[in-house]
């Protein structure tokens, strides 16, 4: 799924050891997501959905550039914090949220989304759950991806510093929110996201779990849940 680099950028290490990858190396990273993939296709339909065409605010956490909002219906009011901004706007703040809470100024939001971030966060994952359950409003919902790592050919992308299975990962998000519905972001027999096209669109229209292949088979998930 990645391929492993011969040099890794300067680090730092959280209070478990694991190695969290600061703005230098998310300013080369972020530049991967300058054009909408996959899985930011489907969060976007999703999220869509989930607003019913009624105006709502929402917090991109790990924006990277932004390029999510061109995926939203008009709304959506777009808020977005990540470690790495390349291009500054009013709505955008950089600002490493791993080193300080989470936080959009004092605003409070309908929606909150944390796609491919929470594989990044070493022992920082439940203090982060608290602090998003923290600016989500008691009717929002908190929309949030996760490798699956328990796929039947898991690869680990040399990064990642908070790798569990995934019934760990649930069990800990539960502990701050209530998880309404979780599937994958896609199934495929490698761990990658899907690239023919009827394949791909099938997957970005099934959000429901298929009992023992998503299992073995699911990419990643995501979970949509509300606050406790």
């Amino acid at each position: 799924m990645h391929d492993p680099a011969t040099e890794h950028p300067p680090a730092h290490e959280d209070g478990a050891g694991s190695t969290l990858y600061k703005k230098d190396f998310w300013s080369q990273e972020n530049l991967k997501y300058s054009r909408p993939h996959y899985r930011m296709e489907k969060a976007a339909r999703v999220i869509n959905r989930l607003a019913q065409g009624r105006a709502r605010t929402l917090l991109d956490v790990g924006c990277g550039p932004a390029t999510l909002r061109s995926l939203l219906d008009s709304n959506l009011d777009y808020y977005g914090i990540d470690i790495a901004i390349r291009d500054h706007a009013p709505n955008l703040i950089e600002a490493d949220f791993l080193e300080t809470p989470l936080r959009f100024g004092d605003r409070h939001f309908d929606i909150v989304l944390a796609q491919g971030v929470f594989e990044y966060v070493g022992d920082f994952q439940a203090q982060k759950f608290a602090e998003i359950a923290d600016i989500l409003n008691a009717d929002g919902t908190f929309v949030v991806s996760y490798v699956n790592f328990d796929h039947r050919q898991t690869d680990i992308y040399w990064p990642y510093s908070n790798v569990q299975p995934f019934s760990e990962f649930r069990h800990s998000l539960a502990q701050h929110f209530k998880i309404r519905k979780y599937f994958a972001t896609s199934h495929n027999w490698n761990h990658w996201e899907p690239s023919r096209r009827l394949i791909r669109s099938a997957n970005m229209h099934l959000n429901v779990r298929v009992p023992f292949i998503s299992r073995v088979l699911a990419v990643e998930y995501f979970l949509i849940c509300a606050p406790r």
